[in-house]
């Protein structure tokens, strides 16, 4: 992202002695402020955990539950999401598919600068429509709307509503400074060629101004063609596979879409306003969104604690006598680790650094151990608790718990498929595995393995044992579960204030990313259900008697292409609102059908080119004999191993379905 451009405008004082870039240090004071505005929403963020937490202590100790926390909570998300938004823009949290535009900065820097300029005007213009929504829906509020139940606990509504669009204004206006930065940056690359090439003619930029009038035209022609609405629904999506492949943020692309598809059907922006303006404002406000923070909150605070590596070497004591037993451990501390953490980048990047030299220092070939580690740390998004999970029950409006308890045995399928597969490479395959030496572990007993293990074995059945025993909901479970994971840290001393308020901001950025992603989906989403695509999609495939495994065979060959280029989420968040009626029509179960998308989807942390997995990896691994080559080749086995399982899941469904 083009983001730390300083724009070149100055004003020169009386004797040209300093020059002081007016602009430049508006944009410098803009993003402290919002950073200022990052650190309350984080800090607010924080806050709810305790005050959940205090809750579930009341209800269950002196059965006396404070009253109104959930309304409480459902109400202050929204404005926790919208006051760390402008921040998250301003260090590139704006999820988006780079391949592209990464490309075009490297080698053709006047055309990626034009599309940053072009991006960043979409970006200012739906935040300005959201901007119009929140200041319609304050004007609904002020002075007295009231949220909750009179007598009981009420909250006055316009406070959040200001927030919320106050919120909107703010990243309006990062979106409108990172134009004008763009712009410039064009400017200046367009005169830069023109100096270098002044015999050329050929009129500079004219290629990228020509390509934007005939979006314009192209455009113009389906605003007045008089489609069909389910025409416009199939157009909407190849405009976003073309958006999102030239590089601009997911979240942008699918509001715009969404409500460029509205205006279209309905011929009147009011009803496309009203929709954005519905969605940003109330759809947010929901008790169940606590969920993402917490359960974020809790993944990275055990990722401080050094648990992944108290896991990791239990589990190769335990695993020493077994021929590839290192390459089992490593599953087995990601399938441990997965279980608290619900995050394969953050298992990726742990057990890069504690099982990768382990393996190499052990006579394990430099591929096999980073494709162990990239290919077993995409437990993470499917042992429980998992926020791929979370999204897609907030998607096709499941119960987050029981997709949870569904995730188990699917979870434990796909580990120990992993580690027999492992345990038959190395004695089968020695030239992929390499020759693995004797692992001696004197200094560890089962005493000292207990210990390592205790604080693990007490959280994971802290949180799934209060889900699945439904004394507290997944929220309450994510509030409990990172207030567990921060006593933890906190005993073992690995958690200083620096590291906690870095743990705070990383945990407001990625759940600023995924929440915004939702919304705007939310808004897509409803762009599509009004064109009626998704049914007249259900009605071709019916008609062309695929059946329901032909319609599975296609959907699982979609999620591998698009996982090529697509981050998980926004993978989901793309196709769901497609699929979801489809497979409601075909009568299957709901909960069972988002176990199979999620290990699908997580198999594009694999593939090239994307492969977000592999190049934490590589990023992590301070070890020149590693290529990345390397790393997708040896992570390439459990892709088989992933997709042998996901068939195994759809052939046999109740394997999802038998805890339930």
């Amino acid at each position: 992202m083009i983001g730390t451009n300083r724009l070149t405008t100055k004003v020169y004082n009386e004797d040209q002695s300093e020059a002081l870039s007016l602009p430049q240090r508006f944009a410098d004071y803009f993003t402290k402020f919002t950073s200022w505005m990052n650190s309350l929403g984080t800090v607010w963020v924080f806050a709810l955990m305790f005050i959940i937490c205090a809750d579930v202590f009341s209800r269950n100790v002196f059965n006396a539950p404070l009253r109104g926390v959930s309304e409480f909570v459902g109400y202050t998300i929204a404005g926790a999401v919208f006051l760390q938004l402008a921040h998250a823009l301003h260090v590139g949290r704006f999820t988006r598919a780079e391949m592209l535009i990464d490309s075009l900065d490297r080698n053709r820097p006047i055309a990626a600068a034009f599309f940053h300029s072009i991006f960043n005007l979409f970006g200012f213009f739906v935040f300005i429509l959201i901007v119009n929504g929140g200041v319609v829906k304050f004007i609904e509020a002020w002075p007295d709307l009231k949220f909750g139940v009179e007598g009981e606990f009420t909250i006055l509504v316009w406070p959040l509503r200001f927030i919320i669009t106050f919120g909107a204004i703010l990243v309006s206006i990062k979106f409108f400074i990172l134009t004008v930065q763009s712009v410039n940056t064009l400017l200046s690359k367009i005169k830069e060629r023109t100096k270098s090439k002044a015999k050329t003619k050929q009129p500079i930029g004219m290629t990228y101004i020509g390509a934007m009038v005939s979006v314009f035209m192209v455009f113009a022609w389906v605003a007045q063609g008089g489609f069909e609405n389910h025409e416009i629904g199939a157009m909407s999506l190849i405009g976003m596979l073309i958006l999102i492949y030239l590089g601009i943020h997911i979240g942008v692309a699918l509001v715009t879409l969404g409500f460029i598809g509205i205006w279209m059907m309905m011929g009147d922006t009011n009803i496309a306003l009203n929709a954005v303006k519905l969605a940003s404002n109330e759809f947010l406000r929901n008790y169940f969104f606590g969920v993402v923070p917490l359960f974020v909150l809790m993944g990275l605070l055990v990722n401080e604690s050094d648990i992944g590596k108290d896991t990791f070497n239990v589990a190769r004591w335990g695993l020493k006598s077994i021929k590839g037993g290192l390459g089992v451990a490593t599953v087995m501390a990601n399938a441990i680790f997965a279980a608290i953490t619900g995050s394969s980048i953050a298992s990726a990047a742990v057990f890069t650094k504690v099982a990768t030299p382990q393996m190499m220092d052990h006579g394990y070939s430099a591929k096999f151990s980073v494709g162990v580690v990239a290919g077993s740390s995409i437990l993470g998004m499917l042992i429980p608790p998992s926020l791929l999970l979370i999204v897609y029950g907030f998607v096709a409006e499941q119960s987050v718990g029981f997709l949870f308890i569904a995730a188990i045995i699917p979870g434990i399928l796909l580990a120990g498929s992993m580690s027999i597969a492992i345990i038959l490479m190395a004695h089968f395959w020695p030239s992929f595995v390499g020759k693995p030496t004797h692992d001696d572990l004197e200094d560890e007993n089962v005493l000292s393995a207990t210990w390592k293990l205790l604080p693990i074995i007490v959280l994971i059945g802290t949180v799934m044992g209060g889900i699945y025993g439904g004394i507290f909901t997944p929220v309450e479970a994510g509030a409990i579960g990172a207030a567990g994971a921060l006593v933890i840290a906190i005993m073992k001393r690995r958690l200083t204030w620096a590291k906690l308020w870095k743990v705070l901001i990383e945990t407001g950025h990625t759940t600023v990313a995924v929440l915004f992603l939702i919304l705007a989906a939310n808004i897509y989403g409803r762009m599509l259900a009004l064109s009626g695509f998704p049914q007249y999609m259900g009605d071709a495939i019916a008609g062309a008697d695929l059946g329901f495994y032909g319609f599975m065979l296609l959907y699982v060959l979609l999620l591998i292409v698009l996982g090529m280029f697509l981050d998980s989420i926004s993978m989901m968040l793309i196709v769901l609102p497609l699929v979801l009626p489809i497979v409601t029509g075909f009568g299957a179960d709901l909960i069972w059908f988002g176990i199979v998308t999620v290990i699908t989807v997580e198999m594009g942390l694999l593939t090239p080119p994307l492969g977000i997995a592999v190049y934490v990896v590589r990023s992590t691994i301070d070890d020149k004999r590693v290529t990345l080559n390397q790393i997708f080749a040896g992570a390439f086995p459990f892709v088989v191993i992933m997709l042998a399982v996901t068939v195994i899941l759809i052939a046999f469904p109740q394997l999802s379905l038998i805890l339930l």
